[in-house]
């Protein structure tokens, strides 16, 4: 019996159809970053909420990878926070590659 299967665009969000999924696609990227910087520096829940000025509630949220509940703008927020820099270059978009591309450097 040969299994079916369907290859995956790499953006789950447009695999599941939703309208704005180039934008969560890049919030998740962006929540992933936040969290993989603040897990690695073992923080504890009220050290991140003090440091990021977020409720115990938010933390849980951030760290549960609820990133859809925090804007661009604030995650982006939380990065400088890290004191981390956040550069953003403009090319011209190719087919079949995302409109958004990031990732956390060294």
């Amino acid at each position: 019996m040969e299994i079916e299967f369907e290859e995956g665009s790499g953006n789950v969000f447009a695999d599941l159809g939703f309208e704005d999924a180039e934008e969560r696609f890049a919030r998740a990227k962006l929540g992933a970053c936040v969290f993989r910087i603040l897990d690695e520096a073992g923080m504890t829940p009220e050290a991140i909420g003090s440091l990021l000025s977020l409720s115990s509630e938010e933390v849980a949220h951030l760290l549960d990878g609820h990133f859809s509940r925090f804007s661009t703008d604030t995650l982006l927020d939380f990065l400088k926070r890290l004191d981390r820099k956040v550069t953003i270059r403009i090319t011209p978009h190719h087919p079949g590659e995302p409109y958004h591309d990031i990732a956390l450097g060294p």
